[in-house]
């Protein structure tokens, strides 16, 4: 192979686990954050969309391929905002 299609080959490969980490990152935090409200005794919001994100995040159905995480990064930030956002709600005095 030639150099130049390794080194593409490698920053593809770099990237994706970038996206994959990054993901993953995200998934614990909305894990997470779902705890902490669960225990603070504060609603959760819907849980068909905490198990929606879940769902999507480990299905290997996708609206992108899934060497591309950036689909299933936005799931996960929306999820992860309505989360906080029931939260918020739950809580009129606090700063979001």
């Amino acid at each position: 192979m030639e150099s130049t299609t390794v080194l593409l080959i490698a920053v593809a490969v770099t990237l994706a686990a970038l996206l994959l980490a990054a993901a993953v990152g995200l998934l614990v935090r909305l894990v997470r954050a779902r705890r902490g409200l669960r225990r603070a005794g504060l609603p959760t919001g819907p849980r068909w969309v905490f198990w929606g994100a879940v769902l999507y995040f480990v299905l290997p159905t996708d609206l992108v391929p899934d060497p591309v995480y950036l689909d299933d990064i936005g799931v996960l930030l929306l999820a992860l905002r309505t989360v906080r956002g029931q939260a918020s709600a739950a809580r009129p005095g606090d700063p979001a």
